[in-house]
């Protein structure tokens, strides 16, 4: 991704995530104009950030971090707290925010693509296809969700968009047996990037981990080391119930990487330090539309700005 399109992205996140009476900063200066930092500003603080689904926790960290320095007068009123409060906040993501690298020694480069149903894996599939195309690297998609001819269908359709091509069976096919046709495929074409779709599952259904694991069983045996990366992908909308499927996914299979979609259409982008301070898993990439310019890196500062201001004026994107 380029400077340009790097900054146009951060623009229209800062545009897209929460509505904008749930920016955390919204309204709290009219609210406490000319205030000094008291009691009902740090427990109108409390509320939102517990409405933004940033958790108990988490919350409790910000909270006390700002509570210490309003006791050393270090901040004197709300623009200054607001300030220290996106500090703290890129402080707990800057960890996590982890951009993927492909590593080019490992031919085909195997990404394992999981999650529930309508967590947006397909789609996301679909743009990280068109994502490493425009790197020029060779990519191969592999069919894994066999239990859904429309799934078959639909990857198809993103695949069409990227040009690149699919491996896929009869619905009903054994997922392992799909996604060993296309590593080996891969293999034999020199492709760089392989990527396989699984089946949306609940996280609950102990029968279908079971057959996750299996897919994961068939690649390390073709090739030592693979997937490369297992990238769950997460809908921001889902709140503390993604930080759930977080943990199950990543007990259940190691999880290496996270994709949060859907942060255009929800009030809860605190979910994402919940999962960030509970997990310490890298996150990849978030998606705030449908279109391909709507999914990018995760930036920590960026993201921390876009939650607290939103769309107002205060600061730009990051670069």
């Amino acid at each position: 991704m380029s400077t340009d399109q790097k900054s146009g992205f951060f623009k229209r996140l800062r545009a897209k995530l929460n509505p904008p009476n749930s920016w955390l900063s919204y309204d709290l200066g009219n609210l406490f104009k000319g205030r000094k930092i008291d009691a009902a500003i740090l427990e109108e603080l409390e509320t939102r950030l517990l409405g933004a689904d940033v958790g108990v926790t988490v919350t409790e960290e910000l909270l006390e971090t700002l509570r210490k320095r309003v006791a050393k007068n270090e901040l004197a009123d709300v623009a200054a707290l607001m300030t220290a409060l996106k500090e703290s906040i890129a402080g707990i993501l800057q960890p996590v925010a982890k951009p993927l690298v492909v590593d080019r020694a490992q031919k085909p480069f195997v990404i394992l693509v999981v999650g529930v149903n309508g967590s947006g894996k397909t789609t996301t599939i679909g743009k990280l296809a068109r994502r490493f195309v425009g790197e020029k690297r060779g990519v191969l998609l592999a069919a894994g969700d066999t239990f859904r001819a429309a799934a078959i269908e639909q990857l198809g359709i993103w695949a069409q968009r990227a040009g690149v091509e699919v491996v896929a069976q009869q619905a009903g096919a054994d997922p392992g047996a799909v996604v060993f046709d296309a590593y080996a495929a891969a293999k034999t074409r020199g492709i760089d990037v392989l990527i396989a779709d699984t089946a949306g599952r609940l996280h609950s259904q102990s029968h279908l981990m079971e057959e996750l694991k299996k897919v994961k069983r068939v690649l390390s045996r073709v090739e030592p080391g693979a997937p490369h990366e297992v990238l769950l992908v997460l809908d921001a909308n889902q709140g503390q119930n993604a930080l759930s499927q977080a943990v199950q996914f990543h007990e259940a299979i190691g999880v290496t990487g996270l994709v949060l979609t859907k942060l255009d259409g929800t009030a809860r982008g605190g979910i994402v330090l919940a999962i960030a301070r509970r997990l310490g898993l890298p996150i990849r990439f978030i998606g705030i539309g449908e279109q391909a310019e709507d999914f990018g890196e995760f930036d920590a500062a960026a993201f921390a700005r876009a939650l607290v201001d939103g769309a107002g004026p205060a600061g730009e994107a990051a670069s």
